[in-house]
């Protein structure tokens, strides 16, 4: 019998997790995550990282198995995720997969993208950029070059946004163009189920976890990471934003605003990249589990 990989996306608060939990205990098997900012073991309240309880309920893999001091990467993932899911499957006819990382997902589903070696210069000069002129001048450049990749990639990530700019400059092509060449064979099936909802009531769950959280701890939780804010884990929706009120640069009620807005536009983001899986079988956020369960087992 061929091994199933059930793997659950869509965007952020739209309840992935307590899919993933449900499927993994009707199934009575393990949870990969492949979200890839609740590998950070520092950083739980603002990346809505499983609970304790929802933890016990299900085991779970590449969940803060990671310091944000830690070097760690898609590449990385991609390895570590097919050892274990190596063996899960020993276990395991079906192992679930969620997170809304979608470059971490497709790297298990269907291998990463090659790109082609660029000159070092290249990425030297967008940095100095970046330094001098900040990041909207280099998204607005990226808008320029490669609507596609705008739309999709974390472009609040100044990481992210010089990858795709300096493929663009080293090539003279978009960095979109180099997506979704390469597939994989996998020694696994895979079924990807999407959650989704209307865009207001996207919009609004994700504001009600963005309170919640700030009534969990958030401030403190960010403050005891102050020392380490330039590291790359931590520029990330939720964490900068409280940064700058820490610093005194916004009040809070504005830093809260903006942690909501830009949630929403990552939300916006994750549905665009998740769209484009031809075969992902969606279903609005409120469906009956035993629906699911119903089409994963006749599809």
């Amino acid at each position: 019998m061929p091994k199933h990989l059930i793997s659950i996306v869509g965007p952020t608060a739209i309840g992935k997790t307590a899919l993933s939990i449900k499927l993994a205990n009707y199934f009575n098997t393990e949870i990969v995550s492949a979200d890839s900012r609740q590998f950070f073991k520092e950083m739980s309240i603002g990346t809505a990282a499983p609970s304790t309880e929802e933890l016990a309920s299900a085991k779970h893999h590449f969940i803060h198995h990671k310091s944000i001091q830690d070097t760690y990467n898609v590449g990385t993932f991609e390895k570590e995720a097919l050892l274990c899911l190596g063996t899960l499957f020993k276990k395991h006819d079906v192992v679930i997969m969620v997170g809304g990382s979608g470059l971490y997902v497709d790297a298990v589903t269907k291998g990463l993208d090659y790109f082609p070696e660029v000159a070092g210069s290249i990425r030297e000069s967008l940095n100095n950029q970046l330094e001098i002129e900040g990041l909207p001048v280099l998204q607005n450049r990226l808008k320029e070059l490669d609507p596609v990749s705008y739309d999709s990639i974390a472009i609040d990530n100044p990481h992210r946004v010089i990858r795709a700019l300096e493929i663009c400059i080293g090539t003279n092509k978009p960095y979109s163009s180099f997506l979704n060449k390469k597939n994989i064979n996998r020694n696994f099936t895979t079924t990807t189920i999407g959650l989704t909802a209307e865009r207001d009531t996207i919009y609004n769950r994700i504001n009600q976890r963005v309170d919640i959280m700030v009534n969990q701890g958030l401030l403190d939780e960010v403050k005891s990471l102050l020392p380490f804010k330039d590291l790359n884990a931590l520029n990330t929706v939720g964490y900068k934003e409280i940064f700058n009120f820490i610093e005194g640069e916004w009040t809070l009620d504005f830093a809260i605003s903006e942690i909501k807005k830009n949630s929403r536009r990552f939300a916006k983001r994750q549905l665009t990249w998740f769209k484009k899986g031809e075969n992902t079988l969606w279903f609005d956020y409120e469906t009956p589990f035993e629906d699911i369960i119903k089409n994963i087992n006749t599809h």
